[in-house]
């Protein structure tokens, strides 16, 4: 593996009342969260091929994780994301390096299918800085239920060297989604958008 890991942190929320009301059954979500060595920090570097192949081992091992973790099988995951956090070292591009070329693949050969984009956010910060995963329905994006988001952070991380990049899955929706839109029984799953 090209990546250097200093650690993984898998977290699991589970929702089962919200103000009050019931949620059943109740909203499940997981992400797993690498924290790795940035082999570029502190440096202008033209080609990020490196961080392009990082991304694509961090696809398919954090992806096995946050499913291992939500305790379904990959192809009952309704939504997914991603995020990455740079280190004060690091640049915005490294993130996006990891995130978009190529981690997608090897994410969604987990989850067995997902035609919609994959959400994702990226930034700079410091030890324990918040990781805002933004979610969406993995086979159709107009699936109003499914905006969301899931917020992690890890402690010591990341590290002025390091970045952190996390996937994020969900077994349904939001708690109580009644905003309309196009729901999760009309989803044709062919384009991405519906």
């Amino acid at each position: 593996m090209k990546a250097r890991i200093r650690k993984i942190v898998t977290v699991v929320e589970e929702t089962s009342q919200e103000l009050g009301h019931d949620v059943k059954p109740p909203v499940r979500r997981a992400a797993a969260v690498a924290v790795i060595e940035n082999p570029f920090a502190g440096r202008y570097v033209e080609d990020l091929a490196e961080l392009i192949d990082i991304g694509e081992e961090l696809g398919g091992l954090l992806s096995e994780r946050a499913v291992a973790a939500l305790g379904i099988p990959g192809t009952k995951v309704e939504s997914y994301g991603k995020a990455a956090a740079v280190g004060e070292n690091g640049e915005l591009e490294h993130a996006a390096a990891i995130l978009h070329p190529k981690l997608g693949a090897p994410f969604r050969k987990t989850l067995g299918k997902g035609a919609a984009l994959i959400p994702s956010s990226k930034k700079r910060g410091g030890l324990g800085v918040a990781l805002d995963i933004p979610l969406g329905h993995k086979d159709a994006a107009f699936v109003r239920s499914h905006f969301d988001g899931m917020e992690v952070r890890v402690h010591d991380a990341p590290r002025a060297n390091e970045i952190m990049v996390a996937v994020a899955v969900t077994d349904s929706g939001r708690p109580l989604p009644r905003v309309g839109g196009l729901t999760k029984a009309e989803i044709k799953g062919e384009d991405g958008l519906r």
